[in-house]
């Protein structure tokens, strides 16, 4: 199912890596719009030149920023005209114990995870409001459904993105937005690469290896619940590796 996205204007944060940069892909096959905004520039570049999407397509962004998420948003509706979809991607995951006191790790994760989709809404809202349409995708986490030992911050984070976007999916009503929740479980991404702790990232490293799907599987899940009629809101999509336990 592809219906419903040819055409629209997505905007997708942390779009140079992972995640984002599969969505980016899958959605450039259908015929979107597409915005990407991430900090490293030189990714960014390379992705848009291998996807053909021309230099207004791309944006040096730090989500723990709200006026560069501001722009980005801004930019694609001075690009376009309007603002369909924003992904709301860009994330972090330095686990380790509470007893370690990482505490610019768990700066960090409150920053990017919260602040930075709060901020991708608080930029987005606005111009969906003014149109009486849009989407708004946040990306949580399998342990935004569960804690274990290890990532008490990172869940903590990611429950508060689902706390947020059902928040958000009652106001939105009147102006006919829809929201979606997408938590995956191990994806093969950098996202290992942000554990800080040796020891942790070994383990971390040891189960992605393991049991970790392809990042299109996220691609995949964002294009269903944009695909649906504008009636139809598909508001929570968890999905794992068939192997993975936790």
């Amino acid at each position: 199912m592809t219906e419903n996205i040819k055409n629209k204007v997505v905007v997708i944060t942390g779009a140079s890596s992972g995640l984002g940069e599969a969505a980016a892909r899958r959605l450039a096959k259908e015929g979107a719009k597409l915005v990407l905004g991430a900090r490293r520039l030189d990714r960014l570049e390379a992705l848009a030149a291998e996807l053909s999407l021309g230099k207004d397509a791309i944006l040096s962004t730090d989500v723990t920023d709200v006026g560069q998420v501001r722009r980005l948003v801004d930019h694609a509706v001075k690009t376009h005209g309007r603002v369909d979809v924003i992904i709301n991607n860009a994330g972090l995951m330095p686990h380790s114990p509470l007893e370690r006191g990482k505490v610019e790790d768990w700066d960090r994760m409150i920053d990017v995870n919260i602040k930075g989709v709060l901020y991708g809404i608080v930029a987005a809202l606005p111009h969906m409001k003014t149109q009486k349409s849009g989407h708004i995708i946040n990306v949580s986490s399998v342990a935004g459904h569960k804690v274990g030992p290890g990532g008490a911050v990172y869940a903590a984070t990611k429950h508060a993105v689902r706390v947020i976007s059902e928040g958000l999916r009652q106001e939105v009503k009147p102006y006919n937005i829809r929201t979606t929740i997408i938590s995956p479980g191990a994806v093969a991404t950098e996202l290992p690469d942000s554990v800080t702790e040796p020891d942790v990232a070994q383990g971390v490293r040891a189960l992605y290896d393991r049991v970790a799907i392809p990042a299109d599987s996220f691609a995949r899940t964002v294009i269903f619940a944009m695909s649906q009629p504008d009636e139809v809101d598909i508001n929570e999509i968890l999905f794992r590796p068939t192997a993975q336990e936790y």
